[in-house]
């Protein structure tokens, strides 16, 4: 079955996203390799809308997230393509959080498949999914304090639901890379693979999955998320209220600069 042939076929086709319904899976892939897919806030409503209109369509047996290329997702754009083109940070934000929001509430499972960098809001992506299988390729980073920011995307909640509260702070505080095998020491992917056998052992977690039972998934999903993730709503507008004073401040400004221009920042604390 393609997804023209589903209830899905309503959805208009978005530059930049990937959906497709075989077989029980949903697809639903971020097609912005040449920036290891960095996410603006097309992709994000395109994605809500796909995993909200899925979510009433018993066709999908589990969904299938992932990046295309070499990456996950390497969060919101900020590089000159990504920043020229009109949109306010701030819609990123709540698309975004649109997003991870339909994730989380999927009453079905949600796969994560991490080939290469997670990094900004591709962290939350990847851990509002209910299953995250990772390349050893693959590496999580929180880069927000990077460029004068705050993580957002429910990161401040996913991220120590699953590792805990030290190890979030030292991700969000001193921006350093995860490794993959760090990653799944610390409890935040499910498992990690060599590269080459990555999408084989994802696709049979996928098949299993889709064979599974259905309702008894939306139960436990709806229970475990309910007891590590009942305060996700609130660290969502926690979040949102503090990157939206972030975004006006000097460091934030310097910060973007300094990136395009590949070069340390100079914060001001402004």
């Amino acid at each position: 079955m393609t997804i023209t042939d589903s209830g899905l076929d309503a959805l208009a086709p978005v530059d930049g996203l990937l959906v497709d319904l075989t077989d029980g899976v949903l697809s639903v892939t971020i097609d912005r390799p040449d920036s290891l897919n960095s996410v603006n806030p097309q992709v994000f409503r395109a994605m809500a809308d796909t995993l909200e209109r899925a979510a009433a369509d018993s066709r999908v047996r589990v969904v299938r997230l992932g990046g295309s290329g070499r990456g996950f997702c390497s969060g919101a754009g900020i590089g000159a393509d990504d920043t020229g083109d009109g949109h306010a940070p701030m819609e990123t934000l709540h698309e975004g959080n649109r997003a991870i929001r339909a994730i989380v509430n999927f009453p079905r499972p949600v796969v994560a498949v991490v080939q290469g960098p997670a990094a900004g809001i591709g962290v939350s992506l990847a851990l509002a999914s209910d299953v995250v299988l990772a390349s050893e390729k693959a590496f999580f980073l929180l880069a927000f304090t990077k460029i004068g920011l705050m993580p957002d995307g429910g990161a401040s909640a996913l991220v120590a639901a699953a590792i805990g509260r030290i190890r979030a702070m030292k991700m969000a505080l001193l921006a350093d890379r995860v490794t993959a095998a760090d990653a799944l020491a610390w409890g935040m992917v499910s498992a990690v693979y060599p590269a080459d056998a990555l999408e084989a052992e994802a696709n049979a977690v996928i098949q299993r999955l889709a064979a599974g039972p259905a309702v008894a998934y939306a139960r436990t999903k709806h229970a475990i998320n309910g007891a590590t993730l009942a305060e996700l709503d609130a660290t969502l507008s926690h979040e949102t209220g503090g990157q939206h004073q972030l975004l006006s401040g000097g460091d934030f400004a310097e910060g973007v600069l300094a990136f395009q221009e590949k070069r340390s920042p100079n914060f001001t604390d402004s």
